[in-house]
């Protein structure tokens, strides 16, 4: 077989590991939608007020704080692949129990341990896909982890469709996650360990196989050399965090992550049923069914995205996207002032959505999965993703009461939506001013950047 040959069976067990890697992004997009659509079951079958509501929905969200905690030592002491099959374990048993709650309190109990499988599986994906990618395909392979969150995305809106009846028809929706988390479990245990967390217990000869089954034989053993150097150089303390260039790819990590919650983009996600309702839309399956345009678009979006990953810069098409996400929160407020008719608000849905998915959500776990050292990557992830979620729950559980506190003071919820956009400015700018260029460059010689860097000069 010529070397070319190999370079596609390489690139192609590299895809295939890291689609089932991506449990976190599935993980993360089934619960997304699945709580979408059940929401106003849920609202009517608990008699929920608009706090309540928010609770509902935010207490998976609660759930994903601890799970980085968790992950940290689960990442560290067992490697990447155990932990996202104990990510997946704790998803399963959340399905279980959410389809068999009595309670508001008993159905929060088992959001909140499946949340903590998302949050375990969500420190654990990038790490080692991030880990497991050659520099040229890195970027393109991060983006994998957002397919499989659509992936998510789109069964769960089939699901809720399918079971969109009245009675126990939301338990359905929440029990049917069961049936794709036994194919991921079962795909994770054909998956090999990330060759860096190898290295790092001192495993070089199974590292050196899996680099050699990744990039040949001709790149495995130069590549094992910089990940020993590397390892070699870094302590892994949490100290390390407070080194002055790690803790300016901190700060840019726990902001990216923190405005990539707050944007108001996965609150269209979250809430997308009960948002076409308000706007006029028969509530249950229709609402639901009229949502399904936004869902699939967001597929196509996630494919395109592979291109454009893969053909500019990361900075550039990461300002771009913010930047047609506020133009999506002003089309959203205006169609709410002016009371356009319902179908018209899945314009300002696609919008957002689109760009969003498009540039910002891969994008931001591309480079946080990037910048941080090989030895300290654990550990500011796990401090990244406590923000992340942190900011979810926050703006998941006052969402609601927001819309609702602005259609009772002005008979709609347009300044939501410029809040929003607002946001998103601000977020534009920041991207601008502060978050380096890192396409093409290895993991080493980030490492080496951030190590050098006294200012806020790009690489």
């Amino acid at each position: 077989m010529n070397y070319s040959g190999i370079q596609k069976i390489s690139s192609w067990y590299i895809f295939k590991i890291t689609l089932v890697a991506s449990v976190g992004g599935f993980l993360f997009g089934y619960d997304l939608v699945v709580i979408a659509g059940a929401l106003p079951y849920l609202e009517k079958y608990f008699q929920l007020s608009p706090a309540m509501k928010g609770f509902a929905v935010s207490s998976a969200i609660l759930g994903s704080i601890a799970g980085p905690l968790f992950g940290l030592w689960f990442t560290e002491r067992l490697g990447r692949r155990k932990t996202m099959m104990i990510a997946a374990g704790c998803f399963m048993i959340s399905a279980i129990g959410s389809a068999a709650a009595f309670s508001i309190w008993d159905f929060a109990f088992w959001r909140f341990i499946g949340g903590v499988g998302i949050g375990l599986a969500m420190i654990s994906s990038p790490i080692y896909i991030a880990e497991l990618s050659p520099p040229e395909k890195r970027g393109v392979l991060v983006n994998v982890n957002q397919l499989s969150n659509v992936i998510g995305i789109n069964l769960a809106v089939i699901a809720d469709y399918f079971f969109s009846f009245d009675g126990w028809g939301w338990r359905w929706m929440f029990g049917s996650a069961v049936l794709p988390t036994t194919f991921l479990i079962i795909g994770l245990v054909f998956i090999p360990e990330s060759p860096r967390w190898l290295a790092s217990k001192n495993r070089i000869a199974d590292a050196l196989k899996i680099l050699t089954r990744i990039n040949g034989s001709r790149q495995a053993e130069k590549e094992l050399g910089e990940i020993q150097n590397g390892l070699g150089r870094e302590t892994g303390r949490f100290n390390e965090l407070k080194e002055p260039g790690i803790k300016l790819a901190l700060f840019i990590g726990v902001v990216l992550m923190i405005f990539s919650q707050i944007n108001g983009v996965n609150m269209m996600l979250l809430y997308a049923p009960s948002i076409l309702a308000d706007a006029g839309i028969s509530i249950g399956s229709s609402a639901i069914l009229t949502s399904i345009p936004v869902y699939l678009f967001i597929f196509i979006c996630t494919l395109l995205a592979f291109g454009l990953i893969k053909r500019f810069s990361r900075r550039g098409l990461l300002i771009s996207s913010i930047l047609c996400m506020a133009l999506g929160h002003i089309v959203m407020a205006v169609n709410l002032q002016q009371h356009w008719p319902p179908m018209f608000t899945l314009i300002p849905m696609l919008i957002g959505t689109g760009a969003f998915t498009l540039g910002f959500a891969p994008l931001s776990w591309i480079i946080v999965s990037e910048i941080f050292p090989n030895r300290i990557r654990g550990k500011a992830l796990a401090v990244v993703c406590f923000f992340l979620f942190f900011s979810s729950f926050l703006t998941a559980q006052f969402f609601p009461m927001l819309t609702h506190w602005f259609s009772l003071r002005f008979n709609n919820t347009a300044g939501v939506y410029l809040i929003f956009a607002g946001l998103c400015m601000v977020c534009a700018i920041f991207s601008w001013k502060m978050v380096p260029e890192t396409k093409g460059l290895s993991l080493e010689r980030i490492s080496d950047f951030w190590r050098k860097r006294n200012s806020s000069v790009a690489p």
